[in-house]
Formats: structure tokens, sequence, C-alpha cells
């Protein structure tokens, strides 16, 4: 059983790693069982070099693994330099109110991460635009209206889905009106219920309702939920507001678990067990192989000494099973060629170039 809880365990978890190369500590990661891997700026270059690295990644598992990848479009895109699309912000697409279009931008991140051999983006934003002094949200969001984030984020989410990608909302129950950056400090809201209903959650319930593939939790402490801890340890917003009042099915992913809103504060293991308590099913673990090795020890001793039961962690790792069966593809899968007639119908008219000195929603409606 120890084996097999250990397997159970790290399949929770997708890593990062450094390099353009696939060392030691990541494929013997792979070996434990990790669900996925996720590559950053100083992981990929080319679409040849990404793509290799991913393959490899995959060959070396020789099983299911999800290559993940935050690619938003804007300041937030791993991916860049031709062939790859280099989209506007999302706040520039959002002008247009078009959700038709937001669906064709959905369906071209799925093309060009499925080209460099990834499953899992880390998209669409669902944050509002509300706080023009947030550090970390801003221009990634759609709009200030919290209808049409949901409506163009719910488009944009389908469209990736529809071209084989899986999305990710984020960051649950709601970044935008922040004045800090969680990845360097502690953010709270202190919001009421009723402000948080008629703002924030507008678009995650309707990604839920869209039966879509996965929500990333926030590292904000929400005062009208749970003053004690940040959302991503807090069952009452996980389980009880997500899973039960917005009736989520899919994947909940954490946020990074090194960035300095929970690492400063919490301790890795209690962060994770706290976390998979609350109902989180996949945590994203991105920098230190000794950080990700201990995070995965937690689960299982927090499962050994009864503090976690069983049950919790394998609803969670059949949730994260079940995604990767949908959207992984093998190493030998074949990938979408960029630059192809279908790749360049998707792209034209949304580079970031046609925007200079222009109206946005000009250029996007010609």
């Amino acid at each position: 059983m120890t084996s097999e809880l250990n397997r159970l365990a790290a399949g929770l978890f997708v890593v990062g790693f450094p390099g353009t190369t696939a060392d030691d500590d990541v494929k013997r990661l792979i070996d434990d069982g990790v669900a996925g891997v996720i590559l950053f700026k100083r992981n990929v270059g080319t679409l040849e070099q990404t793509l290799g690295l991913v393959q490899s990644l995959k060959a070396h598992a020789g099983r299911l693994l999800l290559a993940a990848v935050d690619q938003e479009g804007g300041r937030v895109a791993r991916l860049r330099g031709a062939p790859f699309t280099a989209l506007p912000p999302m706040r520039v697409l959002g002008k247009t109110r078009d959700a038709a279009l937001l669906e064709r931008v959905g369906r071209l991140l799925a093309m060009e991460t499925r080209a460099a051999g990834f499953d899992w983006d880390y998209a669409p934003v669902l944050d509002i635009d509300t706080n023009p002094a947030n550090p970390v949200i801003g221009d990634r969001s759609l709009h200030h209206e919290p209808a049409e984030v949901a409506r163009l984020g719910v488009a944009l989410a389908k469209g990736m889905e529809a071209g084989g990608v899986a999305s990710c909302a984020k960051h649950f129950p709601g970044h935008g009106d922040t004045t800090k950056d969680s990845h360097l400090d502690l953010p709270s809201l202190p919001h009421a219920m009723e402000r948080l209903e008629a703002v924030e959650l507008v678009p995650f319930k309707a990604y839920a309702q869209a039966n879509l593939a996965s929500v990333m939790t926030a590292h904000v402490v929400f005062d009208a939920l749970d003053a004690r801890v940040p959302a991503t340890m807090s069952r009452k917003v996980m389980t009880g507001l997500l899973r039960e009042q917005l009736g989520f099915k899919g994947v909940i992913v954490s946020d990074d678990l090194e960035m300095k809103a929970v690492a400063d504060h919490f301790p890795i293991e209690r962060a994770v067990v706290e976390g998979l308590d609350a109902g989180v099913d996949c945590f994203l673990v991105c920098h230190h192989a000794e950080v990700q090795r201990k995070a995965i020890a937690a689960v299982v001793n927090a499962v050994q000494s009864g503090r976690l039961s069983e049950a919790q962690l394998r609803a969670a790792h059949q949730r994260v099973a079940s995604m990767s069966r949908r959207f992984a593809r093998g190493a030998d899968s074949r990938a979408p060629v960029l630059g192809s007639e279908e790749h360049q119908t998707l792209a034209a008219g949304l580079d970031a170039q046609a925007f200079v000195g222009k109206d946005p929603t000009e250029v996007l409606l010609a």
C-alpha cells in the first residue's frame, strides 16, 4: 500500500524545473508518478526545442503526462516569437465584446500550445478589472463588467477545449480587486458576500455551468468567506463555495505553492495538506525539487496519520486522472502545423502589432 500511496500522492502534483532540458530531479519525480510538468520562460526557446523537450518528458514517463503552460496573451505568454501569434492583452480583446472573436482566440491558443506539445493552458483569467492599482491582474482581465468577463471568458475557454487543450479559469474566487501581488505578498479582500456574488463570482459561476475543465485558486484571504487562511487552503471556499454553491465538477488546481503569499506564511506541508482537505485536487509546485518532494511526502504522511482520508486522496487523484485521459497526448502524437492555412486563418488580425496606434475594435472588426 505504501508504494501505491506514494503514487497516488505524487499524482496530485504538477512540477516545474530549471533549464531547457530535463534534469534528474524532474525525471525522478515523473518516475514517482507526478501528474504533469509546467514550463516557464526559463524552459522554452524555439517551437522545435520546446516540442522536443515536452516530447522527451512524455517519452520518459511512458504514460499520460500533462504538460502545462501559462499562455494567456499580452504580458503573460511563455511562447513568443515566430511562428507563435503575439496576442494583445485580454483587456484589448475584451473591448470588442465579441464572443465569437474570443472563441477564435481560444482555438488559436489551443492550436499553438498543442503544436508545442502542451495539454493544459492556464487561461483564461476570469478576474474582474475593477482596481486600476492592481499590480498583478490589470490588463490580463477581459473587462471591468462581470457579465462581460463571464461571457467572453467562457467563449475563450470553449474555443480552447474545442481545440483539444484543457482551459483553466483563474484566480478563484477573484484576484482583480487586490492591491498586492500574491507572488510577493498575501493579499486580502474585505468585500461582503453580496459584493462577491455580484462581481467576483459571476464569471466563475458561468464557467462552472459550462462544465469546463479546471479552476485555479487565488492565494488571497477573503474576509467574508474565511479570514484565517488564503482561499487555496479554505474548505469554505473550495468545497462550500466552488463545489457546492457554484456546482463546479472539474479539477481544482492551486496556484504555485512557492509564491510568497503562501511560502512566507505557511510551511509547504501545512499548505498542501490543508489545501487537499479544503478540496483542491492538484497542486502547482513550480521551482524546487526539495519543496516538491516535501509536499508529496506531506500528503503521504497525512493519510498515514489519519489527518486526511484515503478517500479524499483517491477522489482528487481520480479527477486529475480523468482530465489527463481527456486532454493529455503521448510523446508521439501528431502536433498541429503552425503556418498552415488553418493557423493563418485563426491568427489573422490578432497580432499585437496590428493594434499600434489604432482603435482595437476597428482592427478586430474590420
